[in-house]
């Protein structure tokens, strides 16, 4: 009998490299290789990584990452390497999926309202210690269920003003008013826990003196609750540059944050917290779409407003774009002119349009692809299977980010 020889076995299965590769030098090469019908997302982890390293480093306390930006393991894994190892989460599968891709993650279960069994699941099963309420009744549910272990930090969030610029005002739905939670505060303090604040300023926020003006506002309630805080965290809105954004440099923010903290006289062990989401992941990742027909400055993609694009009508981004075009297996330079175009996504629900959606050679056609860059922050993190149309494919790019600004 003929002996088997795993070696031969391994020479023989030559592996196709348009179905079996996971990184590629850059989008056009994604679409050579791949010639994709349906949508691409391209990691940049390295991108990711360093984006993480800067904020780390700039920032004067622990940096959360909100895991909502961007679930997917790749981007976290990144961000990991990055010295990003506390995470914002909101539900328990978010706890979870930090949990089950590191064996040693700091977990903050962030949203206002929990239930019950969730709660109770985050404390045993994943060892949560930080939790946010923005009323009494929520913290009274909390107690139930932690009020036994001491090194329990429940932070109460605040409401903060509206600031300038932001895509959304996070104040709407959850926050307590000042008056509202210095009582809150004290009760924590009472009940055996220890007692911190919180507030986010806004998605995308674009004034540093946000952060100062609610760092005040903290001070203040504190004071008023006669509580001294084991943790303050100043939540997100840390912007990213999208076509058209004037935004300051993130050191504004950092400066603003640390002088105000400054300010503030905080406990020796009083923990700085933030929870950047957008700022940390959204140069990283771009979006490769094809063009499935042309009707004059109408293009129609393969992917839209219910898919990775939501953000372009739900908070007006517009992002920088490129046409890729195969000519003879080779990608071709369009050189024509630039045209604006309407997008018109590939359900059949006719919402899924954006106006003015990209600035492209004026030649696009039916085949050609366009990389949208900087989608790294609530793309696939909000994508939907409305009509069978779900953009679910990754590959990791080593390029750097397009650019177009």
């Amino acid at each position: 009998m003929t002996q088997f020889n795993p070696s031969q076995a391994v020479t023989a299965a030559v592996p196709d490299p348009r179905r079996r590769a996971r990184s590629y030098p850059d989008a056009g090469e994604v679409a050579r290789l791949l010639q994709p019908s349906y949508p691409v997302y391209c990691l940049r982890p390295h991108v990711f990584e360093r984006a993480a390293r800067g904020f780390v480093a700039g920032f004067p306390g622990t940096t959360l990452y909100a895991v909502k930006c961007n679930p997917h393991p790749a981007v976290l894994r990144a961000l990991h390497a990055g010295g990003v190892h506390a995470f914002d989460t909101a539900s328990l599968s978010e706890i979870a999926r930090v949990a089950e891709t590191f064996d040693a993650a700091e977990c903050f279960f962030m949203h206002p309202v929990k239930p019950r069994p969730a709660i109770a699941s985050a404390h045993r099963v994943y060892g949560v210690q930080h939790y946010v309420v923005d009323h009494m009744a929520e913290l009274h549910k909390l107690a139930q269920q932690l009020r036994d272990d001491p090194q329990v930090t429940v932070m109460v969030r605040l409401k903060t003003a509206e600031s300038a610029g932001a895509f959304y005002h996070l104040s709407a739905k959850f926050g307590a008013d000042a008056e509202e939670a210095a009582p809150i505060l004290a009760e924590v303090a009472r009940l055996g826990m220890k007692p911190g604040l919180a507030f986010h300023v806004g998605s995308q926020c674009l004034e540093p003196a946000a952060f100062t003006q609610a760092i005040a506002q903290a001070g203040q309630v504190a004071a008023q609750a006669g509580v001294e805080l084991a943790a303050l965290d100043v939540g997100g809105g840390f912007p990213a540059i999208y076509l058209g954004t004037q935004a300051p440099d993130l050191n504004a923010y950092m400066t603003a944050i640390r002088d105000a903290i400054a300010r503030l006289s905080l406990p020796a062990g009083c923990r700085v917290l933030c929870e950047p989401g957008r700022a940390l992941v959204a140069d990283g990742q771009s979006l490769l779409v094809q063009v499935q027909l042309r009707k004059g400055n109408q293009l129609y993609i393969n992917d839209g407003v219910y898919g990775s694009l939501s953000e372009m009508t739900a908070a007006d981004v517009r992002y920088p774009a490129r046409l890729i075009r195969l000519e003879g297996g080779r990608i071709a330079t369009p050189t024509a002119p630039e045209e604006t175009f309407d997008a018109h996504g590939p359900t059949c629900d006719s919402l899924d349009m954006i106006p003015k959606a990209f600035r492209l050679p004026g030649d696009v056609r039916e085949g050609d692809w366009i990389e949208i860059d900087r989608v790294g922050a609530y793309s696939n993190a909000l994508g939907t299977d409305f009509n069978g149309f779900r953009p679910d494919t990754f590959v990791e790019v080593r390029n750097e980010p397009p650019g177009g600004l």
